[in-house]
């Protein structure tokens, strides 16, 4: 009574459910490690996209139509970009950083502090032109 491996007896169903298994496996880790925030792992271009998104954020008018999906996006921008680099020595305690701390969360954000935001947006914004 011996086992005989031949091909009569092999079924494509295991092979068909192990590739399949691994297309899936495959599938999902790339869909989790695609970022729709547009973050590229680089401190200086990563906080200048960010910058621009709140900017365009912050000039939404009340009544815009696109106010919710624009703020959603933002918001999750924000979120990526904190959890990229809070625990970065180099980049988590910077002024550019701290800025855009400052401009998370979901409450709505008064006139006054939309105007110093902008204004240290600049200021980041030339930092990070110059190399600072």
């Amino acid at each position: 009574m011996g086992l005989t491996y031949g091909i009569e007896n092999m079924s494509p169903k295991p092979y068909i459910s192990r590739l399949l298994a691994l297309v899936l496996v495959l599938v999902i880790g790339l869909m989790g490690c695609s970022s729709s925030s547009g973050l590229t792992g680089n401190y200086g271009q990563d906080t200048l996209t960010v910058i621009e998104t709140l900017t365009t954020t912050l000039d939404l008018v009340k009544d815009d139509p696109n106010k919710a999906a624009v703020e959603s996006q933002a918001k999750e921008q924000i979120n990526n970009y904190i959890s990229l680099y809070r625990r970065d020595k180099k980049s988590g305690g910077l002024r550019s950083f701290t800025t855009i701390y400052t401009a998370y969360g979901s409450r709505p954000i008064p006139d006054k502090l939309k105007q110093r935001l902008k204004q240290e947006f600049k200021q980041v914004q030339f930092s990070l032109q110059k190399g600072i």
